[in-house]
Formats: structure tokens, sequence, C-alpha cells
């Protein structure tokens, strides 16, 4: 079968939508499917990578975004599936990419829209003089339900204003991590010394520095460990329209910008030589950030609001308000249960492999899952 996805927002810096998508890739292939992927680009082109094929779409800018593109003539998506011939697509864009429901319908192609956003806090957050988001947001949510097949949304917290929207092909699926590359094992006492100079605890943020992953939580998060006589420094991987800003807010505090980091082994060996990490998102979808810091050993800060909050408790994990004393509260007592935590958000993390996730989105497109191996064969 020949899985076909479609996004916008995939970009060289962009993080969970593109690891998400490479990650169901590689799996889909693994169980014998072919797997295609469509995402903007500067112009049409199409090439053959490791991952499998991808065709860009040539699309333009979206002004203060970073760098990312959106696809906005749906003919030209509409002439490429023609060519590609799907027999399952999976569109991971609700706004100008719903439409290929339709085409996928005419087709006869079962589609799912796999949902990475959460639309009545986007609204909330981006046009806050709407007096009613979450009625907008149910109308547009059945709206985009009723051209799919499936909507799948990453966790429960993501999936409520479907819920809400009163639709019934909403579904689950909890996305992954990779368990190899990020562990416990990648904590190097030479990486850490580096990072520290001369601090005694080690706080990380590895996400891109926009509005909406309120970065700035971090920063004021330093600033109440420090009032608090806890000699503490961050450091932040990541770049987005939010940097300079930052910048000028950590002027005078122990903080380092690593910018964009090439390679996901480097992210997981921050990960690894960290105290605490801190996943400020209040309106993350599922957070994989948080649970490659897990996987590294790593106990994580969140906001309390937002689906990474589905995924801590003590000892390894506690949210808190997007507020500095309270997270810091938070960190203070995570570092304050040591080793403990470290065992134990590892622990949690190993009940997220990718493979689960695969398997899930295969039964979801009525597919046969991978085969299992035995040690043996």
């Amino acid at each position: 079968m020949r899985i076909v996805q479609i996004a916008n927002f995939v970009s060289p810096t962009s993080g969970g939508i593109r690891t998400t998508l490479a990650r169901l890739r590689n799996g889909y292939e693994d169980a014998g499917h072919e797997s295609v992927l469509v995402i903007p680009g500067p112009r049409d082109h199409t090439e053959r990578t490791e991952d499998g094929l991808v065709v860009r779409v040539g699309a333009p800018r979206i002004p203060r975004s970073g760098g990312y593109r959106m696809i906005v003539d749906i003919r030209t998506v509409y002439r490429t599936l023609e060519d590609l011939q799907p027999d399952r697509l999976e569109v991971n864009d609700r706004f100008t990419l719903r439409a290929v429901g339709d085409w996928a319908s005419r087709h006869d192609v079962p589609a799912m829209a796999v949902i990475h956003e959460r639309l009545d806090r986007l609204v909330g957050m981006y046009v806050p003089w709407v007096v009613r988001p979450g009625m907008i947001a149910r109308r547009d949510n059945a709206a985009v339900a009723a051209r799919f097949h499936t909507v799948v949304s990453p966790s429960a917290w993501a999936a409520q204003e479907f819920v809400r929207a009163g639709v019934d092909n909403s579904e689950v699926v909890s996305w992954g991590v990779d368990l190899d590359r990020f562990h416990p094992d990648r904590r190097s006492a030479v990486l850490r010394r580096r990072l520290l100079g001369d601090a005694d605890v080690l706080m990380v943020m590895v996400c891109r520095l926009s509005p909406e992953k309120r970065p700035d939580s971090a920063i004021t998060t330093l600033e109440a460990l420090r009032a608090r006589g806890i000699n503490a420094r961050l450091v932040i991987a990541g770049t987005g329209k939010s940097d300079r800003g930052l910048r000028r807010a950590a002027e005078g505090l122990p903080v380092t910008f690593l910018g964009h980091l090439q390679g996901r082994d480097h992210v997981a060996e921050l990960l690894a030589a960290a105290d605490v990490a801190i996943c400020p998102g209040p309106i993350e979808t599922f957070g994989l950030a948080a649970l490659e810091a897990m996987a590294s050993g790593t106990p994580v800060v969140s906001s309390r609001f937002g689906a990474i909050a589905e995924l801590l408790r003590p000892p390894f994990g506690i949210p808190a308000y997007n507020y500095g004393p309270a997270m810091a509260t938070a960190a203070m007592e995570l570092l304050e249960n040591g080793r403990l935590a470290r065992e134990a958000a590892r622990a949690e993390a190993e009940r997220y492999p990718w493979q689960a996730s695969i398997d899930a989105m295969l039964g979801l497109h009525g597919l046969a899952a991978a085969p299992q191996h035995s040690p043996q064969d």
C-alpha cells in the first residue's frame, strides 16, 4: 500500500512534527508499505531520500515564522496526488490542506486528519478579542472531521475539542520516543562541566522560540531559583521569532543560547546532561521534547496546561503555572528527588516506544502492523 503524508510547517529546523512524520514513515516502510511525503518548498521538486520519496510543492514563506512555508495552491496538490495515486492519506494540516479530504472522498481513498494543535487555544492566544473561541473551534472541528474518515490526535487533551464538537470519528494515538537515541547513557561528565561553568544546577529548554511555546517561562524560573540561593544555569536550544526578546530578558543571567542543534544526537546529549528540563508550552498537543528528556533520565517541569501535563507525575515530572516562582518550586522538588526522579523518568518514557504509535496508525488505516521478530529470528 502507498501511504501519502502531506503537511505544512515542515522545515530543516522544525521539531516535533518533522520527527513524527519521519518515524511513522520508517515504520510504514518496515511494515512493507510505501511511504511518500508531500511538503512545501521553495519550488516544485521531487527527490528520494533515505526516508523515502519526498515531493515538495512550491509555496510562499510565512512572514515572521522562522522559515516555514504554507501550501496555498490546492490545485497543485490535487495534481500531485493524482500522479501519486495513494492508497491511504494522512493530512497533517487543518488550515490550507483540509480540502484534501474532499479529494480523497471523490477518489475513494481513506484519509485521516492528523491534528497538531488545539484550535480553541490558538484562537484565544492570537485573536484575543474573539469572545467565544470555543464555539468557533467546535464549528471548525466539526467541519474538519466531516471531511475525513478519521481524525487522529496525539493526546486526550488535544482530542478534547473534537469530543466537545460531538464528532464520532476522533481517535487518540500517542506519539513515541527513540528510546535508543535518548538514553541516560548519553550523560557526559565532560559536556556537563562545560555547560555548567561555575553553576551547580543545569536546566535545559529545547523548543522553538515562539510566543505560543512560552519560552520566557524558563528565564523567569531561573530568576526565581537564583533568588532562592540556587546556583543554576539555563541552556536554551532552539530558534524562532522570540529569540531577540529572550536574549534581552536574559541579560545579566547565566543563560546560554545554543541556537538550532544540527543532529538529534546533540539534542540527546544535551538532555542527558541536564538536571531538569523546562518544557513550558501551554498549548502543546503532545510534548515530544518532554518525552525525550524523560527517556534521557532527566525530570521535567511543564506548564500545567496542555498535553505535557498528561505525561508527568512525581517523582519525575511536575506541571506548574507558567510563572517563574511556581516552576521554580516544581524544579526544586524534582532536584530533591535526585536519582529516584531520573530512574522514574526513564521508566515512564519506556511506555512510549514508537512501534506502538506506528502499529496504532496502521490499525486505523486498516493495514497490518509490522511483524514482530523474536531474538531467534
